[in-house]
Parts: C-alpha cells; structure tokens; sequence
C-alpha cells in the first residue's frame, strides 16, 4: 500500500487539505517576494502584475476552500487534474513551496557571468536596436546604455575620449591582462533563467587583485580604443573607483 493511500484512508478530505495547503504556501510564497523586494531577482517587472494577482487568486481560493473544508464537504483541487495518486502532486507543490519560503533568492554574481559566456561576449546584447535610444550625454550614460550604444554603431573611435561614469560588479575574465577587469550587469528579459551578462572592459590604475570579484563599483573616466584579446575594443580607462553596495535589485532591464 503506497503512503498516498495510507494518507487517504485516514481521512477521505486529506488530499483536499493537501491542495489546499500547497495553494496557500504557493500563494504566500509569491506574497512574500513581492513584499519583500525580491521579486525582481526572479522576474521582469513587466510581469509583476501578473504574479502578483496569481498569488492572491491562490490566497482567495484557499480561503474559500478551507471554509468548505472546514464544513466537511469536498473542494476541487490539483489532484482534480493529475494523473499521480491523491495526495503526491499536491505534496510536491508544497514542498517546492515550503523550500522558496526557506530559500532566500540570491543575485547572479561573476562565476555565472563566466559560465554564461561575457568573456566572448563581452560587447553584445540581445536588446532589440529599434527599440533603444541612446542618451545624449555620456556622461549619464549606464553602462547598459553603453552596451546598446555599441551595438548600434560599434566603432570604437567614434567615442574615444568621451566621459563616462557607470556602476557594475567586478569580474576578473582570464582573457584580459591583470591591470583590466570587466565591469558587469545581468540583464533580464522576462526571468532569471534567461539572464545574460554584459560589460565593458575597464583599464585599471593597478592589479586588479586590488578589486575583489563581485565587489560593485562606481568608475568614472573616459573612454578609450585599445586592442585586447586580439580586437579593437572600446574601453573605460577608469580614473576612480568606487566601491558600492550592491543595488536591492541589480539587474537591467
């Protein structure tokens, strides 16, 4: 006899109590990212909206669920629509919940900006050009904005000698000698999982070993044309650096 049948015959309602706790830990769990700031580690805000309303859809079923429940009558639930005996999808979804609540979502740092490709990629972006426009100011231009403008027009020397001040976190890319590191953002299109990093290199006044991986910084300088790895690239010769907290929500959109 499986557990999930056991777990039936000590009630007939147990598998409705089940979806409905798996309902309310799910709509709890989308409460609490939004509240707490963290939703947009796991999101664009364009769907903000939409989470937001599922998790108090949930809440609202939960709610008229437990009182049917608590008047003894039987509620529709997950294992309505499963093929897995009573009991076991609901289960699953409570734990997976039950594990978000536990679990504090962390930003991507420089080990998966390495593994998602910024050292060959370092200058390009997925962000659509008709859709992008560049601000007039370099000087007030992120380093987001930096990125997109090169890929519009991508020679470097059209923008050597031009202010810049942006902020990102460090990361030390083995293609680069040890008196540059590449500033870097994670940008994100509708979750998490599609994230991509994206950078500008950035000409130190001394070995990067004096700034640490992950450390976010303000730099300020002017933008410069020099050859590395092999390629004409636009780099920022970094006349301060800055280190700063990192942002409450650090990707770009």
């Amino acid at each position: 006899m499986t557990l999930a049948k056991r777990l039936s015959q000590v009630s007939p309602l147990l598998p409705d109590w089940m979806d409905t706790l798996a309902l309310g830990a799910w709509g709890v769990l989308m409460m609490k990212y939004w509240l707490t700031g963290r939703l947009g580690l796991l999101i664009h805000p364009n769907y903000f909206g939409l989470t937001i309303g599922a998790g108090l859809l949930l809440l609202v079923m939960t709610g008229l669920n437990l009182q049917k429940l608590l008047r003894g009558k039987p509620q529709i639930g997950v294992r309505h629509f499963t093929l897995f005996p009573p009991g076991w999808m609901s289960m699953v979804l409570l734990v997976s919940a039950l594990l978000g609540l536990w679990i504090t979502p962390r930003p991507f740092a420089s080990e998966t900006a390495l593994e998602r490709g910024l050292q060959d990629s370092a200058l390009l972006t997925r962000a659509q050009p008709q859709t992008f426009r560049p601000n007039a100011d370099p000087a007030a231009r992120s380093l987001i904005d930096w990125v997109r403008t090169l890929d519009v027009y991508p020679e470097p020397d059209a923008y050597s000698g031009q202010p810049v001040q942006v902020q990102g976190f460090a990361v030390h890319t083995p293609n680069l000698p040890d008196a540059y590191l590449m500033l870097t953002r994670f940008v994100i299109t509708c979750c998490a999982a599609d994230a991509y990093p994206v950078g500008l290199p950035v000409k130190l006044p001394q070995s990067r070993q004096a700034y640490p991986p992950d450390q976010w910084f303000d730099v300020s300088g002017q933008m410069v044309t020099e050859t590395l790895d092999d390629r004409r690239q636009l780099v920022i010769a970094a006349e301060t650096l800055q280190g700063i907290p990192a942002p409450r929500n650090p990707y770009a959109y």
